[in-house]
């Protein structure tokens, strides 16, 4: 048990207790944002808003480019996001969808771009060298997809969280961010949760 404890806080030893508390309020904020989403709580937006912002800040001082990255883009679907669920179409918010062949189509531009486009970064700055540079990659891929598929309301959006929080769980423990791990296993729990309240609203 306590090798597990000294391997978990082992990354943090070097770090200020500034940089800690930022973390943790990143990642309060991410599963805030996750269970508004669950509940199709608009403030799914703003408060992960807050979280991404942080995280941007995190990632450049870990040199975590890729992961930067996708939370810029996760800030800028949030603000669109926030505006599509605000939208009023005929009277009515927009409304839980499963994806038709332009939604699968789009999501699968989104997905090959950012492979493309997170690779590009990474071999910019030199990182392409650790099969965790691949992961990322592809998580980022993932989740990128995700995030245009929830700011539309479209269910499967769920899925790909599925997915990539499974992937995340093990690789952010291995880059030295513990309570991230932490986070991303919480987001697994939640994603699970809310696929199936979804599904229910999206039969009634």
């Amino acid at each position: 048990m306590k090798e597990f404890i000294d391997f978990f806080f082992q990354p943090y030893y070097a770090n200020s207790a500034f940089d800690i508390l930022l973390e943790l309020i990143a990642v309060s904020f991410g599963i805030a944002s996750v269970i508004f989403a669950k509940s199709e709580n608009i403030m799914v937006f703003p408060t992960g808003i807050i979280s991404t912002i942080l995280y941007i800040i995190i990632c450049y001082k870990f040199i975590l480019y890729g992961d930067m990255l996708i939370n810029i883009y996760y800030t800028l679907m949030s603000l669109y996001g926030w505006y599509v669920w605000s939208f009023k179409v005929s009277g009515n918010n927009i409304v839980i969808t499963t994806s038709k062949k332009d939604d699968s189509v789009k999501s699968v531009f989104i997905f090959l771009s950012t492979i493309v486009i997170i690779s590009s970064t990474y071999i910019y700055f030199e990182r392409m060298k650790h099969m965790t540079d691949y992961l990322d990659t592809f998580t980022s891929a993932i989740f990128f997809t995700a995030m245009w598929l929830m700011a539309n309301k479209k269910i499967e959006h769920w899925i790909f969280w599925i997915i990539g929080n499974s992937i995340s769980i093990p690789l952010y423990f291995v880059k030295g961010l513990g309570f991230s791990s932490i986070q991303f296993t919480i987001f697994l729990i939640l994603a699970i949760i809310g696929y199936r309240e979804w599904k229910k609203n999206l039969i009634k």
